[in-house]
């Protein structure tokens, strides 16, 4: 089967949706597939060489800006669009792209949603144009449904079934400002009637997607995100200097004030002498004052010298970054939609604490790698990490319990077994 995947890139940090998409790809093609890798708007960042770096952006995310703010920009030579879509100039652009305004995000993710009906769609359909005369996929794959605008015209154009993969978009549509975030919903609906099938990467996600897209039962699959579980070695801790670990964007919203406030709470009881607490994980310029906010109250309470920050690790350092963790926690404010960093942790037989909400729960039932906590309490989060630091024998349990059941239920050759079912019922 010839698979076209289109997934947005970052241009300059690692994402969660860009690691799984590049581990399916890889494992779809392992499977026998002819399944390739378009990147939109930036280039894409992933831990190791993509699967097909022959294949360029495309549908730059300068000349979509542009053409969204400035309506004549379409009538622009195609050199210009193509000397602005440079990969360099696009990385340069994404640096910047924290800076953006909540009018320009509502503006452009709607604009990308209207589809046909948008600014955007001069640059969109030659996309489509492409697809129709190079890529001639069996089916598409998209890696979000913020992509969904495509769908009708792929439908009406070109006839090839649309899958599309949900990750968490409901945290993003839900915070920009009006009347962009009714819009947008409106749109992802009308949108959503035009798919074939919709991939949650929970059972969780998947009942949240179905009511706010308005599909039916029959058009939502479940597949678990995955990953080489090969590439990660088994942490060795130091057990005199026990370690705390969070790796995600450091951003409030995947808890990262929480798990601070928490670790202070921790250092004070003095329970658990020496402890220490490791962050790492996505950071941009946009996030430097929170991040500072941060490293103030720690140096507040005394314990900057314990406190490690690790931003932007390349994959190598980020396999070492796990190796020397006795617990993790990411403890998102929101319902998070998957979390592939906690199965990356369990990959490195690290246990986690996460709270009692999202996807967690039911990730961490079929793992068995974790406990659960209260949601946003700090107590509660310091209780469950003392818990765990004091109780070597449960930890050890928890640790063997993680690694079988990442090889089990979230490998990369298992997460492309079941979406190459879904792919097969798309086509018919």
């Amino acid at each position: 089967m010839r698979i076209l995947h289109l997934t947005p890139g970052t241009g300059n940090f690692h994402c969660g949706s860009c690691l799984r998409d590049h581990a399916l790809i890889k494992a779809l093609r392992s499977r026998g597939h002819d399944a390739i890798m378009a990147p939109l708007y930036l280039p894409l960042v992933t831990d190791r060489e993509a699967p097909n770096p022959e294949i360029g952006i495309r549908v730059g995310g300068i000349s979509l800006y542009l053409q969204q703010k400035l309506p004549w920009f379409r009538f622009m030579p195609r050199f210009i669009h193509r000397w602005l879509d440079k990969p360099e100039r696009l990385r340069f652009a994404s640096k910047f792209m924290g800076m953006t305004s909540p009018r320009d995000l509502g503006e452009m993710a709607l604009g990308a949603l209207q589809g046909e009906g948008g600014r955007q769609w001069p640059e969109w359909k030659r996309l489509i144009e492409w697809i129709r005369t190079e890529g001639r996929p069996d089916v598409i794959s998209l890696s979000n449904s913020l992509l969904m605008g495509l769908c009708p015209a792929i439908e009406r154009d070109l006839g090839i079934p649309v899958v599309v993969s949900l990750q968490g978009e409901d945290s993003f549509l839900d915070t920009l400002i009006e009347p962009y975030r009714s819009q947008s919903w409106s749109a992802m609906r009308v949108n959503a009637q035009h798919v074939s099938r919709f991939v949650a990467p929970s059972q969780f996600y998947a009942r949240v997607m179905q009511e706010k897209l308005g599909v039916g039962e029959e058009k939502m699959a479940v597949v678990y995100n995955g990953l080489d579980a090969n590439s990660f070695g088994v942490a060795e801790p130091d057990p005199n200097w026990p370690v705390i670990g969070y790796f995600a964007r450091m951003i409030h919203g995947k808890g990262l004030t929480t798990l601070v406030d928490a670790y202070i709470e921790l250092a004070k009881r003095g329970t658990v002498p020496r402890v220490k607490l490791k962050i790492g994980g996505a950071k941009t310029a946009a996030d430097d004052k929170y991040v500072n906010g941060l490293k103030k109250k720690l140096q507040q309470a005394g314990l900057t010298q314990r406190v490690e920050w690790h931003p932007n690790l390349n994959f190598t350092d980020k396999v070492k970054f796990f190796r020397n963790l006795t617990v993790m926690s990411v403890p998102a404010t929101y319902g998070e939609a998957f979390g592939l960093y906690i199965v990356e942790a369990m990959a490195s037989g690290v246990p986690v604490v996460q709270p009692e909400h999202g996807a967690f729960p039911e990730l961490i039932a079929a793992s068995g790698g974790g406990v659960l906590c209260a949601p946003d309490d700090v107590s509660s989060l310091a209780d469950a990490l003392e818990t765990l630091l004091q109780d070597d024998h449960q930890r050890e349990q928890i640790t063997n319990k993680g690694l079988q059941g990442v090889r089990n239920e979230f490998s990369a050759a298992r997460m492309a077994e079941r979406f190459d079912e879904v792919l097969t019922a798309a086509r018919g």
